[in-house]
């Protein structure tokens, strides 16, 4: 088969490839081959352009059983169990067509997780749409929401948590990131090691179909208007059908039947059998005419390439089939044994008789083509000057404009959409904390969870905001009382092609890398989205970071709610007043200047072992991370959460006082601390080395910020809650 340059450039790949390819294969490619090649060298399932500079994150701590290369992160969490965890991107589905692209995003991420042995308990989301005004926001924002609920709800595992802003950078290309979190045994976790020269090969689960073909190129390409034409692109999915193979799978892995397992994701059967086949050092061969069809007259390269949902592929143990087959048919799912485990090194595919693929596994699931692009840093910013904005309004007026921002308004109307107490663990609701708490089922422990990212910061210093992203979510989980363990990522960038995009990567894998480091939180998963633009304009750099940390005892847990009056509010951190890059700066002043706020890791790490002892001793009533908005816009949230208000001095040292109320320094939390507690929490952080005052008392039915107007709680309350289903109403 001569392969022409539009046929090429259909598979994504170059002339260069195509010698690459003919060099491996020591002729022309068939067709079958060239779409193998192209998803396989795809950069979605390659990562052919971040691959050596994910390198520098860390991965290993000593409750790390398993890192990045498997189907999901695995951490230790003691008394015999194992978290299993992983983010994945599902942006250009999700784009093209709201409600499926996320629905399978959830399934998909679902299934990385069970398929390694796990139980899923909670699931979370990073969305970013494009601005309010924007004529397709709004139904991308309802068709989003819907896919998620619908396939979670389903399928019964809660959604606790996740974030969700918008920005005109996104209008031609959201994100929408998923995260599964599951709790195995430990000595019950299953890998894609292929393995047992002539173990059978089977396929369970739904039948093969023509959706989803080309997924995995259509996510490794730049948008167009265009593009949106593609939906056959877009899988569809079934979560009942993802609740039988969840039990299918766990039912059929309490026996010692399973070799290797692995999710069918991205490239389908192709990406499944070559990992499966180079994990494990052999070949494979498969007969295709044997795979479970839903359509007539598929041909091999669609049954190699469908992204068709709710299917697996594993290797079991010679002669122990029948075992397998019995489960798949009593949760009535296709099972079929397609293959075979080769001493070859090779992927032999055969199609009613004739061989259409014969292919060494290595070349083209370890070896794709590493890119080592060039890029171009970031400019480092000029900080701000310490100004204070007092002239624009008083402290009352900007805290109700910063509370009905789109960025810092309730997500109630979404949240609550999802099912966020199926399964009967969840202890710490959305919106009730800064991270979800989900008891690890039968004990009085718990996992804290969080994702977090603020896009602006990485725009305008891609390695602070990178640090920034890691330490958030640090602060999180911390904040609840949690051990932070690990983190997952799911970084989203612009083209690569373009070096101040890859310099925005670079940059952002440094800082987290770095952050990683010093506060031991290692990223044990992940997933790269790139290309994310339209017709040349990229969103911000959003590297979504996801974070998972232990609780000790549930019932120390605390969330944003203080349960009185008279408590005092303790401000741990320095207060600097610092405006660069904050909420106040870009969305109400409409300033682009200024460097976001510096990330000191040695404070970052002081301050939160700290407060996680304060926490641990039973001194905190609540606490919560400052981040956008600052101390203004944690205490109205705290305040809504409890039903009570607050007092907040300032203080008379403060050179400036909207920055010293609404800056963003980092490594601070606000604590609330009984009377009779606040001198030894105040002793305690002192002798930690961490600055903390007391800024403010609980109490009453209003918020008052220093010497501005007191602002009713049902005021600040309509403000909050009343942006979002106002704008989803007006359609």
């Amino acid at each position: 088969m001569a392969v022409a340059g539009e046929l090429l450039e259909q598979h994504g790949l170059t002339a260069a490839d195509l010698v690459r390819i003919e060099g491996i294969l020591g002729r022309e490619p068939t067709l079958v081959e060239l779409g193998i090649f192209s998803v396989m060298w795809s950069e979605h399932c390659s990562y052919k352009s971040s691959k050596v500079h994910l390198a520098m994150f860390p991965t290993e701590a000593p409750w790390v059983v398993q890192g990045p290369g498997e189907n999901a992160g695995v951490i230790d969490i003691g008394e015999g169990k194992v978290c299993i965890f992983k983010m994945e991107s599902h942006n250009h589905p999700s784009f093209i067509e709201p409600y499926q692209g996320a629905a399978t995003g959830v399934g998909g991420i679902l299934r990385d997780v069970f398929t390694m042995g796990a139980r899923p308990v909670a699931l979370l989301n990073a969305l970013r749409f494009g601005q309010p005004s924007h004529p397709k926001t709004r139904h991308l924002v309802g068709g989003v929401v819907a896919g998620i609920g619908g396939y979670g709800n389903c399928v019964g595992v809660p959604t606790v948590g996740g974030e969700c802003t918008f920005h005109r950078a996104y209008n031609g290309n959201i994100l929408v990131n998923a995260m599964a979190v599951g709790v195995a045994e430990a000595d019950k976790v299953f890998y894609a090691k292929a393995g047992g020269i002539g173990n059978p090969v089977l396929y369970v689960g739904a039948k093969t179909g023509r959706d989803g073909i080309h997924g995995a190129t259509m996510a490794s390409a730049e948008f167009s208007e265009a593009k949106e034409a593609e939906r056959p692109t877009v899988q569809v999915g079934d979560p009942f059908t993802e609740k039988l193979l969840i039990e299918a799978c766990l039912e059929l892995m309490a026996t010692d039947v399973i070799v290797a397992i692995q999710d069918m994701g991205a490239a389908g059967l192709t990406s499944s059998s070559f990992e499966m086949a180079s994990s494990g050092g052999c070949g494979i061969e498969m007969v295709l005419d044997r795979v479970p069809c839903r359509e007539t007259g598929m041909t091999p390269y669609e049954i190699m390439l469908s992204e068709s949902q709710e299917r697996m592929l594993m290797v079991v143990a010679a002669g122990r089939e029948a075992e397998a087959m019995a489960i798949f048919a009593k949760w009535e799912l296709d099972c079929a044994v397609v293959g075979r485990v080769t001493d070859t090194g090779r992927m032999v595919l055969t199609w009613q008789g004739e061989v259409v693929a014969d292919v060494p596994v290595a070349p083209v699931a370890g070896a794709s083509p590493v890119l080592e692009r060039p890029y171009v840093k970031t400019p480092p910013p000029v900080p701000l000057p310490n100004a204070d904005p007092q002239k624009v309004g008083t402290a009352d007026r900007l805290l109700l404009e910063v509370m009905g921002l789109p960025d810092i308004a309730s997500k109630r109307w979404i949240y609550e959409q999802y099912d966020h107490m199926v399964m009967a663990d969840t202890v710490l609701l959305p919106g009730a904390g800064d991270a979800a708490v989900v008891r690890v089922h039968g004990t009085n422990r718990g996992l804290a969870l969080t994702t977090d990212c603020t896009p602006r910061y990485c725009e305008g210093d891609p390695y602070q905001g990178g640090m920034q992203a890691v330490a958030e979510a640090w602060r999180n989980l911390t904040a609840v009382g949690a051990k932070p363990l690990a983190i997952t990522n799911c970084l989203n960038f612009g083209n690569p092609e373009r070096p101040r995009i890859m310099g925005q990567l670079v940059g952002c894998i440094e800082g987290m890398a770095a952050a990683c480091r010093e506060l031991e939180f290692p990223v044990v998963s992940g997933n790269v989205s790139l290309y994310n633009e339209t017709d040349g304009r990229a969103i911000l750099p959003t590297p979504n970071v996801g974070g998972v940390g232990l609780v000790a005892d549930i019932d120390r847990r605390v969330g944003l709610r203080f349960d009185q009056a008279g408590l005092a509010l303790i401000l741990v951190g320095d207060a600097q007043g610092w405006l660069g890059g904050s909420l106040l700066w870009q969305q109400v002043l409409g300033r682009d200047d200024g460097a976001p706020p510096p990330v000191r890791l040695a404070e970052e790490r002081r301050n939160g072992d700290a407060v996680r002892a304060l926490i641990g001793a039973g001194l905190a009533v609540a606490c919560h991370d400052l981040a956008d908005g600052g101390l203004a816009v944690a205490v109205a949230e705290m305040c809504l959460v409890s039903d009570i208000g607050a007092v907040v001095t300032v203080p008379s040292e403060a050179p400036a006082v909207i920055a010293w109320l609404f800056g963003e320094d980092q490594a601070r939390y606000l604590l609330a601390v009984a009377p009779g507690k606040e001198r030894d929490v105040l002793y305690r952080l002192r002798d930690a080395g961490v600055v903390a005052r007391t800024v403010g008392r609980t109490g009453g039915d209003a918020l008052t910020l220093g010497s501005a107007p007191a602002i009713s709680l049902e005021r600040l309350r309509r403000q909050a809650e009343g942006w979002l289903p106002t704008y989803m109403a007006n359609s």
